[in-house]
Formats: structure tokens, C-alpha cells, sequence
């Protein structure tokens, strides 16, 4: 296992990242930005809840993912009838030695998958906090740490409700992201019939490429990124205009705010840098703050959907111009190379990005006209959250 202690640089950790991905897509068809989504959220030591319909391969991603981190895997089960033990553990009295004694439940993993949380009574969702949040729990008055890292996938089904238990707000804002992974393609299904026909077994299974470690490494590394003021700004400024939306009754709560912060340095880790630029903070907003906005009741009643809330909040905040910071360089030629670097030296990709430089440069508010689409085909080399848009969707 790898010194926790030990020392990376960005160009590294993507490299590191990279290979994870690769790992991940051997085992689990899904697009990019969910396996960018979670990694960084891995890395921001933060927690994902994976809304999909059943069948999507929700709890094999999360097996997968701790197989190619080379962690620790639990599995619980939520059902109506789960209490706060069965997740925490309890004191059970050993009569050999005539005292009572921790045994500890799955919540000890290092990454741990709450099946269908939505399928537990209020009482056993609530046994997650305390570990999500602190990362340890407490049973009969001790506190019992958690292994590090740590890392929390929920589950839930969005369109079978009979029997299921909404999670309370409270709850949902301690996850970093909430995404869905959605049908894949044809090409998609096509390819997971051909690795179901080349292997034995029934579920897909993943060599680790890294171990524990490493992970810990890179979760330092994001520590060192730096966040310009303007961008840490334009975070706050996008939480207000959640706020301030008046199809919102509750808009996203200054955690959530520290939360986005977190993620747009684990985005930078991932990308090769060491500092976070606005398209990380729009590449991840719809992800990282729609699932914390409390609808009114008449927007709940006309279907509008949270995170047209906070695209409506991305278009509207004026995008700041930040330089990395870099003496004598123009923000825009080392935006250009950071691209160059996470491209591999792609010419075309490189020529996209001097068009860019130019549309921003000709558009004061940092935003492309609607006939220039962004990105385009993600090619085989390129790094997790290359080719998405800021609303977090892979260009198609």
C-alpha cells in the first residue's frame, strides 16, 4: 500500500485518475462525466447520491469504482425493517471473556453502497449522518472512527415511490454530487452484451489501478489548489441566485456553497492543474447544487425540474476573467496550454480552444452564442470532464 504521506503532483494525479476511469469503463458502460463526477467526489472526500431507474447498474458502478481504487467494498440493503445497528454496528457480549465488545456493521468500509436508501425509515437514513458527515459513529456513548477514505454511494429508484421514505433535505445536502448514469447507447449495450460474452462470470470485475494510499494522496493534493477570489465569488453569486429564484423556496445552504468549493479542486486535480478556472465551476454546478434546492409549491405543482434553476443561475452571473496568476502570462494563453496538456498536444482540440479565446474575447460576458457549440467528440486519450458542458452533460 502506498504512503499516505506521499507527495504527487497534478500531472500525476490526472495520469493516476486517467487510469482509474479506464479501470471503471472495462467493467461499467457509462458516460464521462458520471465517472468524473464521482471520482472528484472521491477525491473531495465527499459523498454521491445515484438516482436511476433499476437496471442501469447502479450497485455494480459502485463495486466497480472500489475495485479499481483498490478499497475496501460494503454493501447495505435498505429496507423498510433496517435499523441503526444493522448500519452502525453494536455491542455484543462475548462469554468467553465476559464483556461486551464492538462488532462493527457495513457502514466500516471504504466504500460503502446504501442500496435504495430511500427504502429505510427516517430513523435508520439518519444513522448515515453522523458517518457521512464525521466520519465516525457513535454506539452506547463510544465513538468508533471510520477507515480513511471514506466514501458513501446512495442509491435510490425515482419512479417506484410505494414504500419508500423521501430523504429530508438535510440529508440530501451532505452529498457533494447527485447524478444518474441513464440508458447507454446502442453502441453502449452492444459492448456490454460483448464483455458479457467474454467472461464467465455474471457480474463485471476490475483490477485496481491504485490502492488506498494514492487515494489519500491525491484527497492532500486538492488541499494545494488554489481558487482565485473572483471564482470563489462567482460560486457565492451562483448560490444566491438560487436563493433569490422565486420558484425556489430553499436555495443552496452556505454547506452546499463549501461543498462546490471543494469539488472545482478536486475538477482542477483531475484536469492537471493547480488552480480552478469558472468552467469547472459550470461544469459542476448543475450536479452539485440542484439536489439542495427546495422547490415552492406551485413550481413543485408545474413540474419545473432544479436544476433548470441553476442553469437559469449559470446564465444569468456574469463569468469572471481570472489569470492563474502566472507573471506576465495572458490568462487566455495559459488556459490554452493547461488544454494542450490535458489533450495530449490534439492540434484540432487546440484549435477549438483559440476559437474559444476568441468568442470570450469578443463576448464580455465569458458565454458562447448559441450557433458555436462547445466541445465535441471526446477521443480515446482525453482526461475525465474533457468535452462537457457546463450544465455537466457529455456533447452529443
Amino acid at each position: 500500500m502506498a504512503d499516505g504521506d506521499r507527495g504527487l503532483t497534478v500531472q500525476e494525479a490526472s495520469d493516476i485518475a486517467f487510469g482509474v476511469v479506464e479501470r471503471i469503463e472495462e467493467g461499467v458502460v457509462l458516460d464521462r462525466t458520471v465517472s468524473h463526477a464521482m471520482l472528484a467526489s472521491v477525491v473531495a472526500r465527499g459523498h454521491v447520491l445515484l438516482e436511476d431507474v433499476p437496471g442501469t447498474g447502479k450497485t455494480v458502478l459502485g463495486r466497480v469504482l472500489a475495485e479499481a481504487l483498490g478499497l475496501e467494498f460494503s454493501r447495505i440493503q435498505f429496507t423498510p425493517d433496517l435499523l441503526p445497528a444493522d448500519v452502525t454496528g453494536s455491542n455484543v457480549y462475548n462469554e468467553h471473556d465476559r464483556e461486551f465488545e464492538f462488532a462493527p456493521g457495513p457502514i466500516f468500509g471504504n466504500v460503502v453502497l446504501a442500496d435504495e436508501i430511500n427504502r429505510a425509515p427516517p430513523k435508520t437514513q439518519a444513522a448515515l449522518l453522523e458517518a457521512m458527515e464525521e466520519r465516525q459513529v457513535t454506539v452506547d456513548g463510544t465513538t468508533h472512527d471510520l477507515p480513511e477514505p471514506f466514501f458513501v454511494i446512495a442509491t435510490q429508484n425515482p419512479i417506484e415511490q410505494e414504500g419508500t421514505f423521501r430523504l429530508p433535505e438535510a440529508q440530501r445536502d451532505r452529498f457533494n454530487v447527485k447524478t444518474s448514469m441513464g440508458y447507454p447507447s446502442v453502441e453502449g449495450e452492444m459492448g456490454l452484451l460483448e464483455r458479457r460474452a467474454n467472461r464467465r462470470s455474471l457480474a463485471p470485475s476490475v483490477d485496481p489501478a491504485t490502492d488506498g494510499g494514492t487515494v489519500l494522496a491525491l484527497q492532500e493534493l486538492a488541499e494545494s489548489v488554489r481558487v482565485d477570489t473572483a471564482v470563489r465569488r462567482y460560486i457565492v453569486e451562483l448560490a444566491r441566485a438560487t436563493r433569490r429564484d422565486d420558484r425556489s423556496q430553499v436555495g443552496v445552504s452556505p454547506r452546499g456553497v463549501q461543498r462546490v468549493f471543494e469539488m472545482v479542486r478536486a475538477s482542477a486535480v483531475l484536469a492537471a492543474r493547480d488552480y480552478v478556472t469558472p468552467d469547472d465551476v459550470k461544469q459542476l454546478a448543475p450536479r452539485t447544487m440542484a439536489h439542495r434546492i427546495v422547490l415552492t409549491t406551485d413550481a413543485s405543482v408545474e413540474g419545473v425540474d432544479p436544476e433548470r434553476i441553476v442553469e437559469d443561475a449559470l446564465e444569468t452571473v456574469d463569468v469572471p476573467a481570472v489569470s492563474p496568476g502566472a507573471p506576465g502570462t495572458d490568462s487566455r494563453d495559459e488556459s490554452r496550454v493547461a488544454t494542450e496538456a490535458t489533450t495530449d498536444g490534439d492540434p484540432g482540440h487546440t484549435e477549438q480552444t483559440k476559437d474559444r479565446d476568441d468568442d470570450q474575447a469578443n463576448d464580455p460576458d465569458g458565454r458562447r452564442p448559441a450557433d458555436d457549440p462547445a466541445g465535441g467528440e471526446r477521443g480515446p486519450d482525453e482526461r475525465p470532464g474533457d468535452g462537457v458542458d457546463p450544465a455537466g452533460r457529455r456533447d452529443e
